[in-house]
């Protein structure tokens, strides 16, 4: 039983519009993006300008407690977001609650970098307290953005179109680098100072104080030129119709979009509903969708305790790699500047391409093939490091970097795409938000098992911890693997057909369930 509006987008050709709403969707991500992981890149700063011990032999350190919640803060505070607005993007709409998301952001992005006090406590906490609620907003980006691409999107290029959205994020990494790395370059030109070993106190030049303020505030900029083409956008046709009912609604809307006639068949929506009416903590749901449930939701937790670990980490690791100077041969904004630089180069050349490759290839080889080759290469790549760490920091630097930007490379040319993408079609639209929010909090609370956990073994740049955290990563990602066998292979199918909701047995309606459904309409009728 299909809708004819349904239809309609499964088989429309790529358009403008589809171009539009990569657009307007991705840039939320390339805020994301930005928003958490820029802090990597002044988290060293702040030691040097609150933590300074003129007695020391080494710069200023956040401890590191006070590092993991400024770091993972955000992270908590996305995990909490994407709970509630993925439910909310099921109960309100889409697009009641997606521009309440970038609101978040911007004020909060704003606020983070006017974190005041007169004490080092009063500046993190404020700084923590910001940042908490700037993760909430990011957090209901990931539900929200990619149900309305896969709604919106044919089924021939759909999985294309939500790894294009997700691919932003590669962008904004590269945008935190290259932002911290201009703005601390200018400020090196016009404050220089000495390094650390030559002059502890002059060496934390007074003005690095404004740089990481302003780092943090850009991050509202992209998300404010956002806000009024969000608006703009109409309601999926698939919320207007399969969960408001409104038949007439959803082809107007879906006809305008696509400039082409789409006939209403209120009748067959209510049919359409009626077949489909069942909660998700209900043993129907579970029969039907708990297993892929369970599997995109440890998929994502097992990868973003390695993904979110080497992001927040590599700022430890780069001096290991030779990509930066001993921290007592710097300023603060000398190593804000190198640590930026680092970063730059190992998103351009690591992190960049692996997203696009996605895009280019999920068509092709399918979400499931990308996923596991991902997960292995992963695992590889870090045992490989971990087992040869003392060789490789001290013998061969140039192969050290190569292998650490290949982890990056396969993570996103991988299950940090690919668990993005899944969620989003292997689901019925009357829950597709909520889990795909459920699926994301998983795996930001892997995200929050890095940033406290991993992070507390690499920020005292100790080799044994190091070597250490890269074996457990390693091993997290062979489960990885492993669990993905969870999951099924969505490509070329659309929603309805993935998802059951168009009564035809598959993958994800055991044919018992199909049958009974099958007999519930044929009595309706």
């Amino acid at each position: 039983m299909a809708l004819e509006v349904l239809e309609a987008l499964d088989s429309a050709r790529t358009q403008w519009y589809h171009v539009t709403a990569i657009v307007i969707a991705g840039m939320g991500f390339f805020t994301d993006a930005y928003d958490l992981f820029c802090i990597s890149t002044v988290s060293k700063l702040l030691g040097r300008l609150y933590y300074f011990d003129p007695s020391s032999d080494k710069p200023g350190k956040l401890p590191t407690s006070v590092n993991n919640f400024v770091v993972g803060v955000a992270l908590v505070g996305t995990l909490s977001g994407q709970l509630v607005f993925g439910w909310l993007g099921d109960k309100l709409g889409r697009k009641k609650v997606y521009g309440v998301t970038l609101i978040l952001m911007v004020l909060c992005a704003i606020a983070s970098g006017l974190s005041l006090g007169s004490s080092a406590k009063s500046v993190m906490g404020t700084l923590c307290f910001f940042r908490f609620w700037l993760g909430f907003g990011i957090g209901g980006d990931y539900p929200l953005s990619a149900t309305i691409m896969s709604e919106y999107a044919n089924k021939r290029t759909r999985g294309a179109f939500i790894a294009a959205v997700f691919a932003m994020q590669g962008v904004g990494i590269i945008f935190a680098g290259l932002v911290s790395m201009t703005l601390a370059g200018l400020f090196r030109s016009y404050y220089p100072a000495p390094s650390y070993i030559q002059n502890r106190v002059l060496s934390t030049q007074p003005e690095s104080d404004l740089l990481w303020r302003l780092v943090l505030m850009i991050g509202a900029v992209p998300a404010l030129l956002t806000y009024y083409w969000r608006m703009k956008m109409p309601e999926t046709g698939r919320y207007t119709a399969i969960i408001e009912g409104n038949a007439k609604q959803a082809a107007a809307d879906m006809a305008r979009v696509l400039d082409i006639e789409i006939q209403a068949e209120q009748d067959k929506v209510a049919e359409f509903n009626a077949a489909n009416n069942y909660p998700l903590w209900s043993n129907e749901f579970f029969q039907r969708h708990g297993r892929h449930l369970i599997g995109t939701m440890t998929c994502w937790f097992l990868l973003d305790i390695a993904f979110y670990s080497q992001n927040l980490t590599q700022k430890d690791i780069f001096p290991a790699i030779g990509l930066i100077d001993k921290e007592f041969n710097m300023s603060a904004i000398s190593e804000v500047f190198q640590t930026s630089r680092a970063m730059f180069v190992i998103a351009l050349l690591g992190t960049f391409p692996g997203y696009w490759f996605t895009v280019f290839f999920i068509e092709k080889l399918g979400r499931y093939k990308i996923q596991l080759v991902g997960f292995f290469m992963m695992s590889f790549f870090m045992f490989v490091i971990g087992v040869k760490y003392d060789y490789l920091k001290n013998e061969s630097k140039g192969l050290f970097a190569l292998l650490y930007g290949l982890t990056f490379f396969f993570a996103n040319f991988g299950p940090n795409s690919t668990t993005f993408v899944l969620p989003a079609e292997l689901f019925p639209t009357r829950v597709r938000s909520t889990c795909h929010a459920l699926s994301a909090a998983a795996g930001k609370a892997g995200a929050l098992v890095g940033a406290f956990g991993i992070q507390s073994l690499t920020v005292g740049g100790e080799t044994k911890k190091i070597k250490k955290a890269m074996i457990i990563l390693a091993v997290t990602n062979m489960l990885g693997f492993f669990c993905s066998f969870l999951v099924t292979e969505t490509k070329g199918r659309s929603l309805e057909e993935i998802s059951g909701e168009d009564g035809r047995e598959s993958e994800l309606t055991p044919t018992p369930n199909n049958t009974r459904a099958q007999g519930a309409r044929s009595e309706t009728m």
